[in-house]
């Protein structure tokens, strides 16, 4: 199952780092990318950075950077002198805070001589659907829409792919092609609880067959009796569709 280990990030939404290092120590035989959002990077601090690295795992920071381009760019130099493998920005920000986000790991990865992260731009939040996108944020149009539109600013501005919900993968690639980057939160299993705040969501052989790259999936796998038999329930899902 190495394609799909290769695929699947397991995002590791916890405000205790101890209890996140157990649960990572758990999953390493079967999972090599840990999603770390603000929960555990403000818990945890950069500490756990280093303990996912020293467990073999590699680190997905998903703070959804979303600043002026100065502090983006600050922001995206510490993030890739952390070593992670991805880091994420807001697509709201525009191009010229994209840009900055960009050019500053390209930057600090040269100067450090270790490989430059992808830099991923976050279109829209799965909990938004058509009614929030209308009546609370004023956008006229449908979400595929929305979504292929900001995917498309992501490619002008040099990042290297995008967040989507599955749901609109096959917009992105439409927009973007087949070698932009697109990393799919809102995955969850048939045989998994849908009781939460994700609204565009698929399971993982629907995600990856619209053509998602990377699934992030948390609750179906940290918060399941046994987090290291539900990755390999999933990791055999993606390995069917591959």
């Amino acid at each position: 199952m190495d394609r799909a280990r290769e695929r699947l990030i397991v995002a590791i939404d916890i405000d205790d780092g101890h209890a996140a290092l157990r649960l990572v120590r758990s999953l390493a035989g079967e999972v090599r990318l840990f999603k770390v959002g603000l929960e555990l990077g403000l818990a945890a601090g950069p500490r756990i950075l280093e303990h996912i690295y020293g467990e073999g795992g590699r680190v997905f920071l998903d703070w959804k950077l979303h600043d002026i381009p100065t502090m983006v760019a600050a922001a995206a130099r510490v993030a890739t002198g952390h070593g992670v493998g991805m880091l994420s920005v807001h697509t709201a920000g525009g191009v010229k805070m994209m840009q900055a986000a960009a050019q500053a790991a390209a930057e600090r990865a040269q100067t450090l001589g270790i490989p430059r992260p992808l830099v991923l731009g976050l279109t829209l939040l799965t909990h938004i659907d058509e009614r929030t996108l209308r009546t609370e944020l004023g956008y006229d149009g449908d979400v595929p829409g929305r979504v292929a539109r900001l995917a498309r600013l992501a490619q002008q501005a040099g990042l290297d792919g995008v967040l989507a919900s599955p749901r609109e993968v096959a917009a992105v690639r439409d927009a973007c092609g087949p070698r932009f980057t697109v990393v799919t939160p809102g995955i969850r299993p048939d045989w998994s609880a849908h009781h939460d705040d994700q609204r565009r969501v698929l399971t993982p052989a629907e995600a990856l067959g619209a053509g998602a790259d990377y699934l992030v999936v948390g609750r179906p796998i940290t918060q399941a009796a046994d987090p290291a038999q539900a990755a390999r329930r999933i990791l055999s899902e993606m390995e069917a569709a591959l």
